[in-house]
């Protein structure tokens, strides 16, 4: 795979190897990161006009853009300044004006001559009875009308850049289409009646009518999977060369899991008990495990987790369970625990904490074995941590993992395998393209005996009767999260929030019973904080969004949620899940600052009808788009040119199972379909995938 196929080389010159593309027109296409041949083509018309010719503007519904053929008339110049320079003209039927603002007389006089036949073409309205034409898009001696397309794509652009330069520079790359070789799966094309890649991106800049630019065209879908595709063949090499690092197959007893089970007041749910038999037969295989475990918050993943670890333990080795933070690991541990002591396996913490001989210790016990499952923050990526016999690695909390630590993390047991849990619901079509290099286990139902959460929606205006609530349910013995909003992207602000309502609320409440915790604080302070609240001294806890991931309070009843309108969807349903953890009924107050836009009302009833994170990241995919969900540039997602992520899910999975299958039958991409395959791949700019080709 040394480098670009040769056939390529036109698409990927540079702009000003086009028709009519100068240096200037070159940069302003860099302003829509167009910068080859290659992304103008990818660069779809969004609309379309309809220039075909007619005899008359007569009978036209009007305004309307026509085109027709014109004898010119007089001219009348403007009588003062600033006024609109007219040309009476007729076609075969009717007579009508063609307006200009700003006019140069001498130059229409050059183009338009009194008694020439000219074809215009332009957007046509009534004023003041009388059909205007104000300055025609098009205007041209008959002999060369034939330029103006009967269809006219309209593309995206930007100051500077004209409709016509864009379309004849869209003209000059189509012309240089190579004929490429069929990458999609045959029978696929059949059944979807699509064309080949080349027809397609001709149709696709030849619009015929409004269903041509429509997201459902044949065309379009076509070049919209031809991207997914490109993005799934790259997860799906990724993927191999992961499973390809020989696992270590780690074959369950199920002794030690069926203490835990019957130990448990509860049955699994079917979600919990099938996505550990998916973990396990993972697991059993010898290939390495690459597995995400997506749960709502309280579809119990700790469980599932658990058992995953135990499996490990069965088959004679160990497992580590990595958490993002010091607070989340101890929390971990606590989960775990109670199911530890009921299975009878050691269970030990390691994070920056431990220093010393108290340090050393715990090594040595993990090198000999006696350890069996470890809990700890990245503590453990250091280099003097070694296991007697790592078999799985867990690591919670995705966003903050990227592939790289996955990686490492694996190095550290040779071929262990790994479980990624994460509590944030992702849409199917996000997880696809966020995490296509792993297989996916969902926990989408909730075990017995939680209970749900009321949801109200309050106004700030309402601040006085929510301390109120609070004052009594602290009388009651309960605890209560107050979370202040991250007013602008500046630290200095939230804090300044923040400490306005810790006073506030202190004023009123009483001194040692509000605490403050926000991302300024020194980790050690942040910890005490967090500790006082967990311990029930603090029963008041002031916090900017810090507290989301993972802590757990079941004494907290109350989450007051200060512009509620301004949080995403998901971050919202992620605070709400801090409360509702113990036997009490517990309540989240969102509080919005009237008034309140369509959008953000609509998103805090979504929030107040359902509890399912699922259905709510669907529709904040819906609301937000891709992009913002998960801020396009941290989280790895691609950006696509075509494909609409939020609209074309099916098609995403379509694509992932077509690229696994198109490897499996070809592993080196050698076949037909496969070097199809790879021309597609430099034709995406897949680099990555290609050398994982190169080195797989």
């Amino acid at each position: 795979m040394s480098g670009r196929p040769e056939q390529l080389f036109p698409l990927f010159a540079g702009l000003e190897t086009l028709e009519g593309v100068g240096p200037k027109t070159a940069q302003l296409l860099g302003h829509l990161d167009v910068e080859t041949p290659r992304d103008l083509l990818f660069t779809l018309p969004y609309g379309v006009v309809d220039r075909r010719r007619r005899d008359t503007i007569r009978g036209a519904d009007l305004p309307a853009t026509l085109t027709v053929e014109i004898t010119v008339g007089a001219h009348r110049p403007p009588r003062g300044r600033g006024g609109a320079y007219r040309i009476f003209v007729e076609d075969a039927q009717t007579d009508f004006q063609l307006v200009f603002f700003h006019a140069r007389g001498d130059y229409l006089k050059k183009v338009l001559p009194e008694g020439a036949r000219r074809v215009v073409s332009g957007k046509v309205e009534l004023f003041d009875g009388m059909a205007n034409m104000v300055h025609p898009d098009h205007i041209l001696p008959v002999a060369e009308a034939a330029e103006i397309p009967e269809f006219e794509p309209v593309y995206p652009l930007t100051q500077g850049l004209t409709q016509k330069i864009a379309y004849k520079a869209v003209q000059s790359a189509l012309a240089r289409l190579p004929d490429l070789p069929e990458w999609s799966d045959p029978a696929l094309v059949r059944r979807e009646a699509w064309p080949d890649w080349g027809t397609a991106v001709r149709s696709a800049h030849g619009p015929h009518g409004l269903d041509d630019v429509a997201m459902t065209a044949p065309a379009r879908v076509r070049l919209a999977y031809d991207e997914l595709f490109a993005h799934q063949l790259t997860l799906a090499l990724a993927r191999r060369r992961e499973r390809k690092a020989r696992g270590i197959s780690s074959v369950a007893t199920g002794k030690l899991q069926s203490r835990v089970l019957s130990s448990l007041p509860y049955r699994p749910t079917d979600a919990q008990a099938r996505a550990i038999e998916e973990i396990a037969a993972d697991m059993a295989a010898p290939a390495r495990m690459n597995r995400l475990l997506q749960g709502d918050v309280g579809a119990g993943k700790t469980l599932v987790a658990f058992m995953a670890l135990l499996v490990a333990v069965e088959a004679g080795g160990q497992g580590v369970m990595m958490a993002p933070t010091e607070i989340l690991a101890r929390q971990h541990l606590e989960g775990l625990q109670p199911l530890a002591e009921e299975a009878g396996v050691v269970l030990e913490l390691l994070t920056g904490r431990d220093k010393g001989a108290e340090r050393q210790a715990k090594l040595d016990a993990l090198g000999r074995g006696d350890i069996q499952i470890l809990v700890g923050t990245h503590a453990v990526f250091q280099p003097d941590v070694a296991f007697y016999d790592l078999r799985l690695a867990i690591i919670d909390e995705q966003h903050r993992f990227g592939v790289r630590q996955r990686m490492e993390l694996a190095e550290k047991g040779v071929g262990a395998d790994v479980l990624v849990m994460t509590a944030t619901p992702i849409p199917r079509s996000l997880a696809l393209a966020q995490y296509g290099d792993m297989d996916v286990s969902v926990l989408d139902e909730k075990p017995p005996g939680r209970k749900p959460i009321r949801t109200a929606i309050v106004s700030t205006q309402r601040l006085d009767e929510v301390i109120d609530h609070l004052r009594k349910a602290i009388a009651e013995g309960r605890q209560c999260y107050w979370v202040c909003p991250l007013v602008d992207e500046s630290e200095v602000s939230d804090l300044i929030a923040a400490e306005e309502r810790f006073k506030r609320l202190r004023a009123v409440l009483g001194e040692g019973i509000v605490g403050l915790v926000h991302g300024q604080m020194p980790p050690a302070d942040k910890d005490s904080a967090m500790a006082g609240f967990q311990s029930g001294q603090t029963k008041v806890l002031v916090a900017t969004t810090v507290i989301e991931v993972g802590v757990n309070v079941p004494n907290a009843t109350i989450m007051v949620i200060e512009r509620a309108e301004i949080f995403g969807l998901a971050q919202l349903h992620q605070l709400r899940g801090r409360v509702g953890r113990g036997e009490a009924q517990s309540t989240c107050l969102l509080m919005y600052q009237p008034p309140l836009t369509e959008g953000g009302r609509r998103r805090l009833e979504v929030l107040r009808e359902t509890e399912d994170g699922f259905r709510i990241a669907e529709t904040d995919l819906e609301m937000r788009g891709a992009g913002d969900l998960i801020g396009t540039a941290q989280s790895g997602l691609p950006r696509f040119r075509i494909a609409d992520l939020e609209r074309q899910a099916a098609l995403m999975a379509l694509a992932q199972t077509d690229a696994r299958a198109l490897l499996a039958a070809d592993p080196a991409l050698d076949g037909a379909r496969g070097k199809a395959a790879r021309m597609l791949l430099w034709l995406m700019k897949q680099d990555q995938a290609i050398r994982l080709i190169s080195v797989g």
